[in-house]
Order: C-alpha cells, then structure tokens, then sequence
C-alpha cells in the first residue's frame, strides 16, 4: 500500500501560515467579554456606515459564545503560525467548510450583510488549502493505477 503524498511544499505552508495570521486578526477581538464589546461596536458602526446592517444588541448568550469561538480559532492560529504541517492546511480546510456554510445559513437568515466579506475569505482560504490535497490525491491514484515500473504485478515485493 503506497502512501498518500501530501502537498508539502513551503508555498502551500505559507498559506496555512497566512490563514492563521487572518484567523489571528480577526478573531483575537473575540476571545474576551471587553474586546468583543468593541469589536461588536465597531463592526455595527461599519455595517451601519457602508449600509449592510448593524449587528443585534449584545446579550450574554451572544458574548459567551463569540469568547468561545474567538478563544478556540485563537489557539489554532497560534498552533499553524509556530508549526505550519500539510495536515493543519487540511482540517482548516474543512473547519473553513464549516464556517462557511454556517455564515451562508445566516446570511439566507437575514443576518448583517458585512457577514459577506467574512465569508468570501473563509471560501478563498478553505480553497486553498482543500484543492492542493485533491491534486495530490489524484496523483496518488494515477501513480497507483499505473502500478509498479519495475514490471511486478501490483503488491509483491522485490527480493
């Protein structure tokens, strides 16, 4: 059994790396009760100026759950900025996936439209990091269905 090769080369890694300097960005202001209040107050504002809506008032639920999510996709930053691997590209790929087709939900919902210009980068990162392993899968079929170049027949080994 061969196996998978994985897309390691340094300019994927940058993009791993990339993703989770944005995640860092964008999310540390949600780690904590008085960041996300000001972050909250600033993205209203913005949603506001540029006409794509306010966001709703703050309750507890609301603040609980963004210091939630902002602590998590914190430490999974820090996580791929100090040791970017193929495989983190990989799951924050498919956690972009995720994210994605939640804000798509909200957004079908009603919710701000300055959501929009979070989801464009959650679809633009996860694509990067999810259509370099799908290469490298067919790669790894078409080495496997060419078979051995040695002219043994597929699983025996050479002595």
């Amino acid at each position: 059994m061969s196996r998978l090769r994985i897309p390691a080369h340094p300019a994927y890694l940058r993009v791993v790396r990339a993703s989770a300097w944005y995640d860092l960005a964008v999310t540390a202001g949600f780690a904590t009760p008085w960041t996300y209040a000001l972050v909250h107050d600033a993205l209203s504002s913005c949603g506001n100026a540029l006409g794509l809506g306010a966001l709703p008032e703050l309750d507890p639920w609301q603040v609980l759950f963004a210091n939630l999510m902002g602590s998590v996709v914190v430490v999974w930053a820090v996580l791929r900025i100090v040791r970017p691997l193929p495989e983190h590209g990989l799951f924050d790929g498919i956690a972009r996936t995720l994210f994605a087709t939640w804000q798509a939900y909200a957004l079908a919902h009603g919710v701000s439209r300055l959501l929009w210009l979070f989801f464009g980068a959650e679809v633009a990162f996860g694509v990067l990091q999810l259509v370099p392993w799908r290469w490298a899968r067919n790669a790894n079929l078409a080495v496997n269905d060419a078979g051995p170049t040695d002219g043994r027949p597929l699983g025996t080994a050479s002595r």
